[in-house]
């Protein structure tokens, strides 16, 4: 059994998490590959003394791999999500950052746990993602044109409000006057959505939400859309460019261009324990139900 290991050093608990995890993995007889980046960050820390394989983009991943595991928060995941794309390795998140609705395996769990992965006693949840296309076509992205969390498009140069014309299937929806908007998926419903005022859509929902951020127009109102929908943006402002953001890829745009957002043709797998289930994990991260009188 192979296993891919990534991670971005930044945590405190870092050190202890990948030690952890090595024990476990050669305990086991496990071979392991570290993301070449982070392996030199923690050989130049003496966390990892050993020499061990490693990969350093997309193509150097392959089925034999049976998870990568990640170390870190959410965005160490949604940075993962760039190495997997279509490959369909499942991806296990130990949480090294703070809240965490991915990244799920407490430290205190690893061991229990990642022995659950061993003997497949988990659950596969399939994550949709979006893609995104503009007119006139812009390189910057290039092969990385998805999001597993958002797309999202703000203003740039200026505190003035941008113009976003919106259109779905081709019909005209409105036109939001707003710092930005925001098209999250299910996945992406618990963060930037989720704090301008979106809803909390349960990871297997059919659909994506469309949030503005910050509307001038105060009846404009988070909507939801089946995830067969092509979202067409027009975007005109006082500045010459505006923001689009792909989780946390940023560019800038300029204003004349298009922007055309669907559904990704292909999932990225997240491996969830009975122990961590989503609205587990929902109910204690939103502290929903924690009041004394319950």
């Amino acid at each position: 059994m192979k296993i891919a290991i990534f991670g971005q050093y930044y945590q405190n608990n870092t050190a202890e998490i990948v030690t952890k995890v090595v024990q476990f993995l050669e305990a086991k007889s496990i071979s392991i590959a570290f993301e070449n980046s982070f392996l030199k960050i923690l050989q130049e820390k003496n966390i990892i003394t050993n020499e061990y394989p490693s990969y350093s983009n997309y193509t150097e991943l392959d089925s034999d791999f049976e998870a990568l595991i990640s170390i870190g928060g959410d965005g160490t995941i949604l940075k993962a999500a760039t190495f997997i794309r279509d490959k369909n390795i499942p991806i296990i998140g130990i949480n090294a950052g703070r809240l965490g609705f991915l990244a799920t395996v407490q430290f205190e769990n690893i061991e229990t746990l990642l022995q659950k992965v061993l003997i497949k006693d988990y659950i596969i949840s399939k994550r949709s993602l979006l893609s995104v296309k503009t007119n006139p076509e812009y390189q910057n992205f290039k092969d990385l044109d998805f999001a597993l969390n958002e797309v999202t498009v703000a203003r740039k140069d200026t505190t003035s409000m941008i113009t976003i014309e919106t259109s779905l299937n081709g019909e005209y929806l409105t036109s939001y006057w707003a710092d930005g908007l925001i098209v999250s998926t299910p996945t992406g419903s618990t963060g930037y959505s989720l704090s301008c005022g979106g809803p909390v859509l349960t990871p297997e929902v059919a659909s994506f939400v469309v949030t503005p951020m910050a509307p001038h127009n105060l009846n404009a109102r988070p909507l939801v859309i089946t995830d067969d929908t092509e979202i067409e943006l027009k975007i005109s402002g006082r500045e010459e460019q505006f923001l689009i953001s792909l989780d946390s890829r940023i560019a800038a745009v300029s204003k004349e261009t298009t922007v055309y957002i669907r559904k990704a043709p292909f999932t990225i797998s997240i491996i969830e324990f009975k122990e961590e289930t989503f609205l587990n994990t929902i109910r204690k991260k939103l502290l929903w139900g924690a009041d004394k009188r319950n």
